[in-house]
């Protein structure tokens, strides 16, 4: 885990995988509990958490792929995409970011 931290594509695993985590907690437990239970203080708390975490793995995405020289066709979009569907940055990480 350490060693991740060395390098930036560590860095963007890291946060691909926190973002994860975030992204399917506000979608699937603080998103629920706010219209089923009436109670929005989760969403209060994960909504800036995620969004911080989606704003770091974006930008990190763009300075290791202008880096790498990533074709922006090629791998750079699927990448970002990652971040908007749930499970996403997972599937990423482990056919995109673990190979390089």
């Amino acid at each position: 885990m350490i060693d991740l931290l060395k390098t930036k594509i560590g860095r963007l695993r890291i946060l691909a995988i926190l973002e994860g985590i975030s992204l399917l907690t506000l979608v699937f437990v603080a998103v629920p509990v706010k219209y089923w239970l009436g109670n929005p203080s989760l969403v209060r708390v994960m909504g800036p958490v995620h969004g911080t975490l989606f704003l770091l793995f974006l930008f990190n995405t763009l300075s290791v792929g202008v880096e790498k020289q990533w074709k922006f066709k090629e791998t750079t979009w699927k990448v970002i995409l990652a971040c908007f569907i749930p499970f996403g940055t997972f599937y990423i990480d482990k056919k995109i970011l673990s190979r390089l």
